[in-house]
């Protein structure tokens, strides 16, 4: 059937420092997906983690290994094999818990399949007592070493600071927001200006329509004009007669014709000037969008140096405890000698007591 994943959950992932064994190491950005998984083939148990194609845990679960909970939304094991500690950081106390148990539970799992596999290969073989012997042996000092080096390891690793997560995870929300508001307010204020760019072409084309309008009205005009004196010649000269009244009638259409396309242009000049009132909304829309923008922008940079600020406490907070740690870990030794001389003395008085 091969290797089938049991169990997942979600965690941000951290490795011991190789170099100092104190401090953590994040190996992924985010939370990613951690899983149980089990081979079997071979018949054990891995925790598989991957981030995107990079496998950032996989350990193969041993019954001498030991989760364990360092906070209340952190804990760590220590792998001997890889020569590394994970840790992991959950979202809530109650994912922590039901990792832990199903870490014991596999590690029981893990147990009982081996004193199988150790009865099989019994039961199989029928090994003579010096070769039996040597294996146990091996295996034995095998477990010892592995263990200590967990020990050892488990007992070197700090315990993380939740505080020292919690800024950097409210911090990327106000930077992801103000980032996308300033992303939404270019594109609106890239389109508002292509508008803007296509009403001037439109307007200048207008008024160039407008001047070309104007000039053959003036034409227009002029030819009324010396239609009209025309006329009135003509009326002078020969007098009210039918010929005049006919041409008076038509050069009458004619300016009748020449007042009605005056008045269609007239009203298409003001189309372009409400067109252009228009624009002129337009530009003080994009004047105040990038004013928000410029406000956004000043907040963002406000919200990086509260960040920063953030960082230095935290920072502090950090070195305080360390600090604070130190100096409990003086008084715990200063505590056990004084103990230690109590108990001494408590015995020589025991002794006194007893020879008198």
């Amino acid at each position: 059937m091969g290797e089938q994943p049991i169990f997942s959950t979600r965690a941000h992932i951290f490795q011991i420092d190789p170099t100092t064994k104190k401090n953590w190491l994040p190996t992924s950005k985010h939370a990613v997906t951690v899983s149980y998984f089990f081979d079997s083939t071979r018949n054990v148990y891995r925790i598989i983690s991957l981030d995107g194609s990079k496998a950032v845990i996989n350990s193969t679960i041993t019954p001498n290994m030991t989760f364990t909970k360092t906070s209340q939304k952190f804990g760590q094991w220590a792998d001997s094999r890889a020569n590394t500690v994970y840790g992991l950081g959950f979202s809530s106390e109650s994912h922590l818990s039901k990792f832990a148990e199903k870490f014991a539970e596999f590690k029981e799992a893990a147990r009982l399949a081996k004193e199988k596999s150790q009865e099989k290969m019994e039961l199989t073989g029928a090994p003579s007592q010096e070769s039996t012997s040597c294996p146990l042996q091996s295996q034995l000092t095998a477990e010892g070493v592995n263990g200590t080096e967990d020990n050892r390891v488990a007992a070197e690793t700090p315990q993380p600071a939740e505080a020292r997560g919690e800024p950097s995870h409210n911090a990327l929300p106000f930077s992801h927001s103000s980032s996308s508001i300033g992303k939404h307010l270019e594109a609106e204020l890239a389109a508002l200006k292509g508008n803007n760019a296509k009403l001037t072409a439109a307007l200048l084309e207008s008024t160039a329509n407008v001047k070309q309008w104007k000039q053959q009205l003036a034409a227009y005009q002029e030819e009324a004009e010396r239609l009209h004196k025309r006329v009135t010649e003509l009326e002078c000269v020969s007098g009210q007669t039918t010929a005049v009244r006919s041409e008076k009638t038509e050069f009458n259409r004619t300016v009748e014709e020449l007042e009605a396309a005056l008045k269609a242009k007239e009203d298409e000049l003001e189309c372009l000037k409400a067109e252009v009132q228009s624009a002129n909304q337009f530009q003080s829309q994009r004047d105040s969008l990038t004013q928000k923008l410029q406000d956004v922008e000043r907040r963002n940079e406000a919200l990086e140096l509260q960040l920063g600020e953030l960082e230095q406490r935290v920072e502090a907070n950090r070195r305080e405890r360390e600090v604070f740690r130190q100096s409990l870990g003086s008084l715990l030794q200063l505590l056990d000698g004084k103990i230690f001389e109590l108990t001494e003395l408590r015995d020589a008085l025991a002794k006194l007591l007893e020879c008198s």
